[in-house]
């Protein structure tokens, strides 16, 4: 048995491929069949004539989802994803799908949609997800390992917070309660005093009540940490980590960024050029227009694309009318209805697109107008942010009352923490968090009981202060954020295999 991933190398040669039937389509004595086995997806192509009445009836009674094994010859054909096609000289029913698959070629809504994901899996645009998000794990294990990193974990019940107390999961542990970790992070740096550089790779949780598109309440992190490390030689790390990845993922999934239409040019330019690094302070003149950035303000940017939107609208809106005007010649032939139809579809689906990146302005611009010094980024605040930038952005130096616990006051401002957010553009946000550690027993204490943290629970924490500390610093990368950036997912559920978020437990 082949691979349809591995049909390349077998152009001219008979195979067997063992499937499943997405779609298909007749012709007048040719069945035109695509399959998929999880590797990729293929045309087989099943004529009367070569294959025999019996196999080809079968073959006309298949439905979407039935299994079966096809034998063929492999032909080569550019026009055909994965640049092969298979013409079928033997086909064996494995299973016929008798019931109707729930999951159609038309428009589904998301509660549908999520109700099945064990079965949505199986659509083109998840399979890309899933194996882009499939590459980017290995790539993360790669580059660690490579780097001297050692993997090691930490536990999944805690007895502390990390991030604060309001999102913590509580379960009992013996009788004792005990919390679903928010991060790994803390050990981490136990770890880290033992191993020097290691990376832990988990399940985390937070019990967060949003349904945005952001959040999820189980997730997995990436948290490196490393000593002897400042925030400076932190946020090199992350940007040759991100750039690292990235390179891979787009080496090994071009397949699959094709059939998530992804912008190669943008990917690209995340590789080759550097991050820009702003300074929390310079992010706020930035955010609210009073400092330019490539000659022009946010406010300035934020109006421009507003009316690029409101112009592309107008023509979509034309070019949807002249075609549904077409529709209307009782003499069209079908084909090309059908073609002028999917063209309506088409257009229909970008104006929905327009329409919404045009609603989602007048809040970017009272974020951008009326953002106040000292508060958090939310999600408006970030995409007016990385609008500015073509690239992932690094912001550095943060209000510590925004910020962690643990994270190394500023030097130069004791009101300031060593933190860095790494900022995806295109509106993703926030992908990374990171931050030099505090190393003054005191200062740590004191902030532990600022956050209203119990101190007992963090004695072992605070040990790694008196034993041996030194200067250290480590990340977050939250990896669904993380694919959703890279496969331009607007929505984070559709980034892991079975989503769990606030209302959402099954399936």
């Amino acid at each position: 048995m082949v691979y349809i991933s591995d049909l390349k190398s077998h152009h001219g040669k008979d195979v067997t491929l063992k499937g499943w039937v997405i779609n298909k389509r007749s012709s007048k004595g040719i069945e035109f069949l695509i399959l998929r086995d999880g590797t990729g997806f293929v045309q087989c192509i099943v004529d009367e004539e070569k294959i025999g009445a019996e196999m080809y009836e079968t073959a006309r009674k298949l439905t979407q989802e039935s299994s079966v094994e096809l034998t063929g010859k492999v032909v080569k054909d550019d026009r055909q994803i994965g640049g092969s096609e298979l013409h079928v000289t033997n086909l064996n029913l494995i299973h016929l799908n008798d019931n109707n698959f729930p999951i159609t070629n038309k428009a589904h809504g998301v509660e549908f949609l999520m109700n099945n994901r064990h079965l949505w899996l199986r659509s083109k645009k998840q399979w890309a997800i899933m194996r882009v998000r499939n590459s980017i794990i290995y790539g993360i294990h790669n580059f660690f390992q490579k780097q001297g990193f050692m993997q090691m974990d930490a536990p999944i019940f805690t007895g502390n917070a990390v991030e604060g107390t309001t999102t913590l999961f509580e379960t009992d542990f013996y009788d004792r309660p005990a919390y679903l970790t928010q991060s790994g992070q803390l050990y981490g740096e136990a770890m880290a005093m033992a191993m020097g550089r290691i990376y832990t790779f988990g399940p985390t949780f937070r019990a967060e009540k949003s349904k945005t598109r952001r959040h999820l309440s189980e997730f997995w992190m990436i948290e490196p940490e490393m000593a002897f490390f400042d925030n400076e030689m932190n946020m090199d790390l992350i940007e040759e980590f991100i750039k690292s990845v990235v390179k891979e993922v787009t080496e090994r999934c071009k397949l699959e960024l094709e059939v998530l239409d992804r912008d190669f040019d943008i990917l690209g330019k995340v590789v080759s050029e550097k991050f820009p690094r702003i300074s929390y302070d310079e992010a706020v003149e930035i955010l609210n227009g009073r400092k330019e950035v490539n000659g022009i303000t946010s406010i300035d940017l934020l109006n421009k694309d507003k009316k690029e939107l409101e112009e592309k609208i107008v023509i979509v809106k034309k070019e949807i009318a002249e075609r549904e005007e077409i529709l209307e010649d009782p003499n069209i032939k079908q084909g090309k209805k059908n073609f002028v139809q999917n063209k309506i579809d088409t257009f229909k689906n970008e104006l929905k697109d327009l329409e919404e990146k045009l609603s989602h302005i007048p809040e970017y611009l009272n974020s951008a107008k009326n953002f106040k010094y000292g508060n958090d980024f939310g999600g408006a605040d970030e995409t007016v942010l990385t609008r500015m930038f073509s690239l992932p952005i690094m912001v550095y130096n943060w209000p510590k009352d925004i910020k962690a616990f643990y994270m190394k006051r500023a030097e130069d401002n004791d009101n300031l923490v060593k933190g860095v957010d790494v900022l995806a553009p295109e509106g993703f946000g926030e992908i990374v968090g990171g931050s030099e550690r505090e190393t003054d027993l005191e200062v740590l204490l004191d902030r532990i009981h600022g956050h209203n943290l119990p101190e007992e629970v963090f004695d072992w924490y605070l040990d790694l202060r008196k034993y041996g500390s030194v200067p250290h610093s480590g990340f977050g990368l939250g990896l669904e954020r993380f694919v959703g950036w890279i496969t331009n997912t607007k929505h984070i559920r559709e980034t892991i295999p079975f989503p769990r978020m606030y209302g959402r437990l099954n399936p």
